[in-house]
């Protein structure tokens, strides 16, 4: 399957690179013109119409995000392109989406374009996109999107009981009774998680603080959550969780 593509960069560097490395290595994949800014970004994106949109998250006339949000439809997938890791970058990993990292490694950029290919269910790579943009506008991330073994959910944050690690999979204990297993190590989720008041108690457990009913002294000491679940605590996350609920906003 043959895509066309556009190069959105307010480098001409970056452009030329990106260029050169996708005419040389995605041979499938035809770049059909380049943009520097966002308006001029807006206006190629809606004349040439194309199948993927290599979006650089920082430009000179504004954020990468501000182009989709001037766009009605967006029938093109996105593959975000970045010097940073930042926190654009983190919300991108709450929407489950595709970004690569500069300077580009030939391997992520050959596999972001094979993803690219598959063609996603339009009504949930809109939500994705939504999500990205709704987090990007709020002082915190409100939204997580998880992949089941057959859906996509988006969570709110807020509503993250506990993730309990299973494996090679996490497990998401929600309000409501609702559990989820998705398909990836509980470590990415900590990664994500530990800025809105999330914390790793256990190896096997990472908990949302708000969350936790209270604690309990005996037996070596654990959790008990608002939904009256029992959490193991590590002997030495101990002290550390104190603290963190004595500064819990």
């Amino acid at each position: 399957m043959s895509l066309t593509a556009i190069i959105v960069d307010d480098e001409k560097h970056s452009r030329e690179t990106l260029t050169k490395l996708i005419e040389e290595f995605c041979l499938e994949t035809t770049v059909l013109t380049t943009a520097n800014s966002v308006t001029e970004a807006v206006d190629k994106i809606k004349n040439y119409n194309p199948d993927v949109v290599f979006l650089d998250i920082e430009l000179q006339s504004g954020i990468g995000f501000d182009i989709l949000t001037q766009i009605d439809t967006i029938n093109f997938e996105v593959i975000f392109t970045t010097a940073y890791e930042q926190y654009a970058i983190q919300a991108i990993k709450f929407s489950s989406l595709d970004y690569l990292l500069k300077p580009l490694s030939i391997e992520e950029l050959k596999n972001a374009i094979e993803k690219a290919k598959k063609k996603k269910d339009q009504e949930i790579y809109k939500k994705q996109l939504e999500t990205l943009i709704d987090n990007l506008q709020q002082p915190k991330f409100n939204k997580i999107c998880l992949s089941t073994a057959d859906s996509v959910e988006f969570i709110n944050v807020e509503d993250i009981i506990y993730c309990k690690a299973n494996g090679a999979y996490t497990s998401f204990i929600l309000k409501d009774n609702i559990s989820l297993l998705v398909s990836k190590h509980l470590k990415e989720y900590e990664n994500l998680l530990i800025e809105q008041q999330f914390m790793r108690i256990h190896n096997s457990f990472l908990i949302n603080l708000k969350e936790v009913k209270k604690f309990v002294k005996s037996d070596g000491g654990y959790i008990i959550m608002n939904n009256n679940d029992s959490i193991n605590i590590s002997k030495n996350k101990k002290e550390k969780f104190l603290v963190s609920m004595s500064h819990l906003q």
